[in-house]
């Protein structure tokens, strides 16, 4: 199959009048989109290497880089999409299947844009959040029915809570695993977690020696690959997640290429340099929910049962019940993640076609959780794509604990969800390994920007929190009376457990 059949996604536009040939696109572009011939003293631009990431544009010091999507159309068909043409050709070309990163891209309805919040008028005044208190924090764990005191003129508490996680924002990192990212990026989230008071995830790369002392306010991951797992790293984390899907690729595994395996990550994961880091698709203890209870309780054993522990599931059909085995089994926290997860590299097919949106999956979970009468027993923790702390609140409302954030992490060190994190070639240094490339995410920077985003949504669902006239997030927890909807079907509506606007 000839290579002309495969047309650029993007052109990259260069004006010659401001162009100065200085040669900062090609030593930014670790595509090698950009190429400067030493014989014409020019530099040329092949637009077919292009992917849309911006660096170039962004630090071109007069401006004479533009990119805009390729033009060329094909035939207008509405089966046959340009996208489902353009993937054909790729696939008889290549042979493999098509890898692609981050969420799923496709025009789907985004639940959260069709729910919409209540606000307070006369009879329940607003409160103003920067005159009176507003309590965001929140606990992740197991917790009793009931609470019982001791008598006397000093009451004493009496009941033996499980352990918790306290965040004074319910917004946690999601899992993403040194390897899949580079070091600067891992220490970036770990150091932005610790500073503002909530969680950041290792992912299933273990944790790296020089971040364990972040490892206070670290989740740390058991996947099927059990990669870096052992008591030390067990007993290292706030919480330990065992990790059964993922939203992105719901019932696949995972696979970190040899190349990116350097002597560091080598270390980390407990695997020898240089060879493939290969996830199956299921756990080969786990079989059965029994299985997952006992992985869970010999957790808990290993940390004297002094942490929570928990299960991280992929948004799928009947997630209710699954979500309920795992609370059984004796989870105390459940994380489920929506169709939109990111991930540093999926089959496309998969990520695109399979799960299901984050909004009905935690609206069924809670109220299956809620029927049982099991719901205290596990927090919750869902994920998929939020963007902002909007998003959040109404998870919150719907029925959520807090919510894990991935992508909206990333974008804030300076990513450009170009979706290629699987080529490691990453030309804003997170998702990559390369020692050239890594260098240009400076970690104290890109720390900042992450406790500015984390301390912004603080101060916006406070202000969201103040005009419902809410002044604990406790009150917004699981109450659906907060929410409705627009532009929904009735049968959505039901699935969601929420009215429809002006009822």
């Amino acid at each position: 199959m000839p290579n002309w059949l495969i047309e650029p996604d993007f052109v990259v536009e260069r004006d010659p009048d401001r162009c100065i040939q200085c040669e900062v696109c090609v030593r930014q572009c670790a595509n090698e989109a950009h190429e400067f011939d030493e014989e014409l003293q020019e530099v040329f631009t092949d637009s077919t290497r292009c992917v849309g990431c911006h660096r170039c544009a962004s630090l071109c010091p007069t401006d004479a880089i533009s990119i805009r999507p390729a033009e060329l159309e094909f035939r207008p068909n509405e089966n046959w999409s340009a996208q489902a043409i353009r993937n054909i050709y790729k696939q008889s070309e290549q042979g493999g299947v098509l890898l692609t990163g981050m969420g799923n891209p496709e025009p789907l309805p985004i639940y959260w844009d069709r729910m919409l919040l209540n606000a307070s008028q006369v009879t329940n005044p607003s409160i103003d959040p920067l005159r009176e208190p507003m309590e965001l924090l929140t606990h992740i764990g197991s917790k009793p029915q009931r609470l019982e005191f001791s008598g006397g003129e000093t009451p004493q508490l009496e009941t033996t809570l499980g352990p918790q996680l306290e965040l004074h924002v319910p917004v946690m990192f999601s899992a993403m695993s040194y390897g899949s990212i580079s070091y600067n990026a891992s220490e970036a989230l770990a150091r932005a977690a610790n500073e503002v008071g909530t969680y950041a995830n290792t992912g299933e790369g273990g944790l790296h020696e020089d971040l364990r002392q972040y490892a206070g306010r670290m989740i740390v991951q058991v996947a099927s690959g059990r990669f870096g797992v052992d008591v030390d790293y067990l007993n290292s984390g706030a919480a330990v997640e065992i990790k059964i899907g993922q939203g992105a690729k719901p019932g696949i595994g995972g696979h970190l290429p040899g190349e990116k395996v350097s002597a560091d990550i080598s270390a980390t994961r407990m695997i020898p340099e240089g060879t493939d880091a290969l996830s199956p698709a299921p756990h080969h203890d786990i079989y059965s929910i029994e299985d997952l209870r006992q992985l869970i309780y010999a957790i808990k054993e290993a940390t004297r049962y002094r942490k929570p522990v928990g299960v991280k599931i992929a948004a799928v059909h009947h997630v209710a019940a699954i979500a309920s085995g795992c609370v059984r089994a004796g989870a105390d926290f459940v994380a489920i993640d929506g169709y939109r997860g990111g991930t540093g590299a999926a089959p496309t097919m998969i990520r695109n076609n399979v799960g299901i949106p984050i909004e009905f999956a935690l609206a069924a979970v809670d109220s299956r959780l809620r029927e049982e009468g099991i719901r205290q027993d596990a927090g919750l923790i869902v994920a998929g794509s939020f963007r902002c702390a909007a998003d959040v609140v109404k998870a919150i409302a719907l029925g959520a604990d807090a919510c894990y954030i991935g992508t909206a992490a990333l974008v804030a060190m300076g990513c450009h969800v170009c979706q290629k994190c699987y080529t490691g070639r990453c030309n804003w240094g997170i998702a990559t390994q390369d020692p050239y490339l890594t260098r240009r995410l400076n970690p104290n920077i890109a720390t900042r920007r992450l406790v500015n985003l984390l301390e912004s949504w603080a101060h916006e669902i406070q202000e969201i929190m103040g005009g419902m006239g809410i002044n604990a997030i406790e009150s917004l927890r699981g109450n659906r009376d907060h929410l409705r909807g627009v532009n929904l079907t009735d049968r959505e509506l039901n699935v969601l457990g929420i009215q429809m606007a002006g009822e």
